[in-house]
């Protein structure tokens, strides 16, 4: 039986903004949030978010912190793959509602390691939010 959404863990809100591409090319494309300034991030790792953009919400699989499998830069970085959305998000402003840690972050060998990793944070996504009584 499902359960009532509880408040999210976190929110930020910001602007979408162009990464790497690196996604895109084994079909995983996602969302870089710039956050607005002085909004302070959350621990590091995966979650299980809810994605606000233009009126509609979408659950999402959201990185904070660096992409040791993508590249070198530790700079903290804001990434979401919106399950379900498919056009183009740059240069929206966009809202997330984090509301729970799957995992922390790791090093894959491959960005198809990573693309086969986030495609079971989807999956734990989905399985959250279906108990949870939460966004379709």
């Amino acid at each position: 039986m499902p359960g009532e959404m509880k408040a999210p863990l976190y929110r930020l809100r910001g602007t979408v903004v162009h990464g790497k591409g690196k996604g895109h090319t084994v079909g995983m494309p996602t969302a870089n949030l710039q956050p607005s300034p002085g909004q302070t991030l959350p621990e590091e790792g995966v979650y299980a978010a809810l994605a606000e953009v233009e009126g509609q919400t979408y659950r999402a699989v959201t990185n904070v912190g660096p992409r040791p499998s993508v590249d070198s830069d530790s700079r903290e970085t804001v990434e979401s793959l919106l399950l379900g959305y498919t056009g183009d998000l740059y240069g929206k402003e966009m809202e997330l509602a984090f509301y729970r840690r799957l995992r922390g972050i790791e090093k894959f060998p491959s960005l198809q390691a990573v693309k086969e990793q986030v495609d079971r944070d989807g999956m734990a996504v989905n399985d959250f939010f279906d108990r949870q009584g939460g966004v379709r």
